[in-house]
């Protein structure tokens, strides 16, 4: 099953996407009586999309043809998933192309690991604002597999780890790079990625959430990063440094997990995005399979101060 944010009458609400459109949870509610939450935060906090998911797929997939409340394609307008999750954790350097676009070693041990901030978040199609700050003179955009946590836990198995997540979609993480690389940054003291990673408009986020019964094998997946429309870069997640078991377990046993936050496995490279640029993060897999892909264009606030 995949599921979307959608914007209707200045609210922003959870559907399950279908063929031709989406269809709004709330209208599920009223043509059948059940009582899912209406919107995405809600539903995976109140623990709802895997049964939400066996519905569908024992034939509400069907059922949703025959019900009134369809939003058509030519009229969905994404929003974020969700624009309060408690934690945004990236990993930063998981494959070896882009540890070395910035000249360091790829960590081979624990991760390369930081927090986001939630103010950081936009949606699809909303603009990407690269900085008005003096010292921000390249900004790069990063092509991402995300993973939804489903449930608070802590001390979570390897081999468990698809149990605590509730999906997957798709991110771009932006990183003011100038400032990263003009003071002395080294792998394995990031001390000025909190001020890199966290200007406004910096971690853009959906439009779908793909439940994991549609990935059978997310090692497959293969994420790529698109500058204005071409290929500038991609892998498979099977040849990322820390792949998505190890990234839950070990932080399940640091900082633990809760439900709603969103982690960014890493990208394949990261490309330097300027004012009317178009970055975009798409992800495919065997089978024909894909995610909608995300797309945010770039505006530069030192030629549009108008727009801080």
């Amino acid at each position: 099953m995949r599921l979307a944010t959608i914007k209707q009458n200045g609210r922003e609400i959870a559907g399950i996407v279908t063929a031709g459109g989406v269809f709004p949870v709330e209208a599920l509610n009223a043509a059948k009586g059940t009582a899912w939450k209406t919107e995405m935060y809600d539903l995976i906090c109140a623990g709802q999309i895997p049964g939400l998911t066996a519905w569908y797929n024992a034939g509400g997939r069907g059922e949703l043809e025959t019900l009134p409340g369809l939003v058509p394609a030519d009229q969905v307008v994404y929003g974020p998933l969700y624009r309060t999750p408690r934690r945004i954790f990236g990993i930063g350097l998981n494959y070896l192309d882009h540890a070395g676009d910035i000249g360091s070693a790829a960590p081979t041990g624990f991760p390369g690991s930081f927090f986001k901030q939630a103010d950081t978040l936009i949606g699809p199609g909303d603009e990407i604002k690269t900085p008005a700050l003096k010292e921000a003179q390249k900004t790069t955009a990063e092509a991402e597999l995300g993973v939804i946590l489903g449930r608070d836990c802590r001390d979570v198995p390897e081999e468990d780890w698809e149990k605590v997540i509730v999906g997957y979609t798709t991110i771009l993480d932006m990183t003011e790079e100038s400032i990263l690389k003009g003071n002395d940054y080294v792998s394995g003291n990031p001390r000025y990625l909190t001020i890199v990673k966290n200007f406004p408009t910096f971690f853009s986020f959906g439009p779908q959430l793909v439940t994991p019964d549609e990935v059978p094998d997310v090692l497959k997946l293969e994420v790529q990063s698109v500058h204005n429309g071409e290929v500038y870069a991609k892998n498979v997640v099977s040849n990322m440094m820390h792949q998505p078991a190890k990234l839950v377990s070990l932080h399940s046993s640091i900082q633990g997990w809760l439900a709603g936050d969103v982690l960014s496995t890493g990208t394949p490279r990261a490309f330097h995005i300027q004012d009317g640029d178009v970055a975009e993060c798409r992800i495919c897999g065997p089978d024909g399979f894909s995610m909608e892909p995300l797309v945010n264009p770039v505006v530069d606030l030192k030629l549009h101060p108008e727009k801080q």
